[in-house]
């Protein structure tokens, strides 16, 4: 075929392809790579390492506190905390200055140092061909295989909870790239509101993780990350082989975010989504998961159920069950490739 991909994932039926044309088992490795399947697992004895690695390239601005907080979400859907991480930095030619340079070790050092991460290698080089800085994380943590959770272990019976709502990632991606195009349409504080969402409600979903597996039985969670809900729901149901249903009007999205997505012209499902997680989690625990999420000030709804079948994703409509939409690519990286 003589045709080139578009910006952002590989389509899933060409990942499959790649992966099973490569050297991805071995006796140690618990969970290697796989549609749904962000983080790989090692058995070291009676420990295992949990490790994700993860490039950044939509963002330009604090693109280091992005490169540690967008690994550590992966880690911590398996249940572990991220402990310790390599950084590969890629920077452009004839545009990299001290500056430039400092303030991206700053934000890496400053977000590390929060969140208890040890930086024990890597590698740094001026790249050609680029115009912004790309940073590539790998992420290491270690657990017990008692304590561990992966997608695969969703369960039919399961109920679907989602907290933050959908999509915080895109909604302060393109407020901070973009305020000239949102200017005419939300005022000044509407726009800061919009910017400051990668903090408040925030991009990390540590405290979302720590908290639910506290609170109940969690038996799978998911980051939706490129691709916005749409994709993570679809690489659930595949990761976990069963079917999931939907109800679309459970699923929040903040009327900010619903703003910015109609300026822009972007389906909210099919936006990257980061600070948002996907749980499957026992019925009998739901309710208290839900309680203690929306108790630590954390929005938290029930939005769907696992059912045993075909890996299938179908949402509620008014005329009975749909297929969800697959999203080929995230609506934001369509969007880099046409905006101004």
């Amino acid at each position: 075929m003589n045709f080139t991909f578009p910006l952002g994932k590989l389509p899933h039926e060409y990942l499959e392809q790649l992966i099973n044309n490569l050297p991805t088992t071995s006796e140690r490795v618990i969970l290697g790579p796989g549609i749904g399947l962000d983080c790989a697992v090692v058995e070291f004895g009676e420990r295992c390492l949990v490790l994700k690695s993860e490039p950044i390239t939509f963002a330009t601005r604090q693109i280091g506190w992005y490169a540690v907080q967008i690994a550590s979400n992966d880690i911590v859907t398996t249940g572990a905390k991220p402990q310790w991480m390599l950084l590969t930095m890629l920077l452009p030619e004839n545009r990299t200055t001290p500056s430039l340079v400092n303030e991206i070790s700053q934000d890496i050092a400053q977000t590390c140092q929060q969140m208890g991460i040890v930086l024990i290698g890597g590698h740094t080089e001026i790249t050609s061909g680029l115009d912004r800085p790309i940073l590539i994380t790998t992420m290491i943590a270690e657990t017990t295989r008692e304590k561990l959770i992966t997608p695969q272990g969703a369960q039919p019976g399961d109920i679907l909870i989602l907290t933050k709502g959908i999509p915080i990632e895109a909604t302060a991606l393109l407020a901070i790239e973009f305020p000239e195009k949102l200017a005419n349409a939300l005022s000044e504080a509407e726009i800061i509101k919009a910017q400051n969402f990668l903090k408040d409600p925030g991009i990390s979903i540590s405290r979302d993780a720590e908290i639910a597996i506290c609170a109940g039985e969690v038996h799978a969670m998911h980051d939706p990350t490129e691709g916005g809900l749409a994709t993570a729901l679809w690489e659930l149901a595949i990761a976990s082989q069963n079917t999931l249903v939907i109800e679309p009007s459970h699923i929040y999205l903040p009327p900010i975010s619903r703003k910015v997505c109609e300026i822009f012209g972007i389906d909210p499902m099919g936006a990257i989504a980061s600070g948002a997680l996907l749980m499957a989690v026992s019925p009998s625990s739901a309710n208290e998961i839900i309680y203690a999420l929306q108790g630590s000030g954390i929005t938290a709804s029930q939005i769907g159920k696992v059912e045993k079948g075909q890996p299938d994703v179908f949402q509620i409509t008014p005329q009975g069950r749909k297929l969800l939409k697959k999203f080929e690519r995230d609506e934001v990286a369509r969007l880099f490739e046409t905006i101004e």
